[in-house]
């Protein structure tokens, strides 16, 4: 069985679904809500879980009624939580999640203010036992420390390179696999056009380096040919997660020992899955329904 942690942020996500996302100020009334836990790492742990992966997520919560309530849902999701710290009077993050009717969304997340950024605690865990370590850019310090000590121990590390206020150039340097968000990627590269932005990119690993561009797919460089993964035709309820859940489905496929072109495959088809569904989990498919899916798929 495929071994991954995860290590970065798990989210109580409050989702609002409208039929416009709100352009201007103004009262706006909500068809349905929900609550579900999110997070980068936390939403790809989870579907690398139902993928049938030994799963641990490794991050922070608050002693909160929020911080419970993510936990266990991580728990019954079959993602260990064993080396989750608990942050004593400390709040746990959360965001405030719209969706329009065609599933697309506004994410406004509020980080948990007291929770401590050290990652130094990390050291006392053994990462050796873990076959990829996969990390999202919201705990930046836990990032570096996870992949530093994975690297140490000869294990594969998978950067998730979303948007965020810091500069993560060092953290693509540390990554065997760097998937980046398309505004993350041109955030580090000033770069618009993908292609480009990818190369640029390139620089700073010896890793490979991918670019989710939802609807449109994904580009990846491969010995220095940049590739295309078109996206997959599906009835999108909610796209909430779908990036998160592509990484977790990717770290899986590497693990696997799959290549980069069968990899981001199977991750784009795991993720157009999850979008079928409200939430960032409801849809994830576990590993007979996303190859049923990909052997219909063209």
């Amino acid at each position: 069985m495929i071994r991954i942690a995860c290590v970065g942020i798990t989210v109580m996500d409050r989702i609002y679904y409208v039929e416009e996302l709100p352009a201007e100020g103004g009262k706006y009334v909500a068809e349905k809500y929900h609550e579900v836990g999110g997070g980068p790492a936390a939403t790809a742990a989870v579907a690398a879980a139902r993928l049938g992966a030994q799963v641990d997520f490794i991050g922070r919560v608050g002693d909160d009624d929020t911080g419970n309530r993510l936990l266990a849902e991580l728990g019954s999701l079959g993602v260990n939580t064993r080396y989750v710290r608990r942050v004593e009077q400390a709040s746990s993050s959360q965001s405030a999640v719209l969706v329009d009717k065609n599933g697309e969304r506004i994410i406004i997340n509020y980080p948990g203010p007291d929770l401590p950024a050290s990652a130094t605690w990390l050291q006392a865990i053994d990462f050796s036992q873990w076959d990829v370590v996969l990390a999202d850019v919201r705990w930046h310090d836990g990032a570096k420390q996870a992949f530093t000590l994975a690297r140490q121990a000869g294990v594969m590390t998978v950067l998730d390179a979303d948007v965020t206020p810091q500069d993560i150039a060092e953290l693509v340097t540390l990554s065997d696999h760097t998937a980046f968000s398309a505004p993350g990627l041109q955030r580090l590269t000033g770069k618009s056009d993908a292609g480009s932005a990818l190369v640029n990119a390139q620089t700073l690993t010896k890793g490979h380096v991918y670019v989710t561009q939802g609807r449109q797919g994904c580009l990846w460089l491969e010995h220095d040919k940049l590739h295309h993964q078109p996206g997959f035709a599906v009835n999108v309820v909610d796209t909430t997660g779908a990036g998160d859940v592509f990484h977790g489905a990717l770290a899986v496929s590497l693990a696997q020992g799959c290549p980069p072109a069968g990899a981001v495959r199977f991750a784009s088809g795991v993720a157009a899955l999850k979008c079928t569904q409200p939430g960032g989990r409801a849809g994830i498919p576990d590993c007979d329904q996303a190859r049923s899916f990909l052997s219909l798929s063209v």
